[in-house]
């Protein structure tokens, strides 16, 4: 065999080792990947709002950042049955808009963190004083798939949750943790929300995220904010049954 043969037949070689060696890293990088897949929030039955845009022009702290304004976050309310979004930024649109049957849920607060659902019967609701006199909230520790019916009247006629915000405590009935030292929003797994809608029809919620393309982790505490995550389902037939893995 001439050295010319030779180094062919190396090169050859090398090259197959090569493509084997890909071929096996690009492999284990794929079974990596299919070991932790990406939750999956469509049921077939339930909505899911990816990224729907809050105040994204607001920010909090004593000077404005990234082009950002030092000032409130602006209210913005949500109607389950055709996903609209109305905003609250003038004296003129709280009058048009908070006072009605209109919407279902008002994201307040820093961040557009704070949810309420409409009720005239609550203070510090948006909706206070408005027609939504018969809705209410029931807090559930467990997981969206596995709340399967509403409770009882008496027991949403019962309940004193309110604001849907922080959870200052493991008990609380809030949707996301809030750390003092990294100012990033973490949101709790197995918490769901059982609603009585201002048309009387019972509903679901789960809030998911508060950050941009739904991260499973946030590191950086700039990571584009507020855009929600979120998914639902509203019993169509007025029933109880709110069931959304069968």
């Amino acid at each position: 065999m001439n050295n010319s043969t030779y180094s062919k037949n190396t090169y050859r070689l090398l090259l197959t080792q090569m493509t084997l060696g890909l071929g096996l890293l690009f492999g284990l990088a794929a079974c990596r990947k299919d070991d932790a897949p990406s939750p999956v929030y469509e049921d077939g039955k339930s909505t899911v709002i990816y990224d729907l845009a809050g105040d994204t022009e607001a920010a909090m702290g004593s000077a404005a950042v990234d082009g950002k304004e030092n000032r409130s976050f602006q209210i913005f309310l949500f109607r389950f049955r055709d996903q609209r979004q109305l905003w609250v930024r003038t004296t003129a649109d709280s009058l048009q808009y908070l006072k009605t049957n209109d919407w279902d849920i008002a994201f307040t607060g820093p961040y557009n963190a704070e949810i309420y659902l409409n009720n005239a019967g609550d203070a510090f609701n948006p909706g206070y004083q408005g027609p939504a006199n018969n809705t209410a909230v029931i807090f559930r520790n467990e997981a969206y798939e596995r709340v399967t019916a509403a409770p009882s009247d008496s027991e949403f006629d019962a309940s004193e949750v309110g604001r849907i915000g922080w959870a200052s405590s493991g008990s609380s009935s809030g949707w996301f943790q809030y750390s003092m030292d990294s100012h990033i929003m973490l949101a709790l797994p197995n918490r769901t929300y059982i609603l009585r809608l201002p048309d009387g029809k019972y509903a679901k919620l789960q809030l998911i995220n508060a950050y941009k393309g739904n991260p499973a982790t946030v590191t950086n505490m700039n990571w584009p904010a507020p855009y929600y995550t979120f998914r639902y389902f509203v019993q169509q037939d007025g029933s109880k049954n709110l069931a959304t893995n069968e």
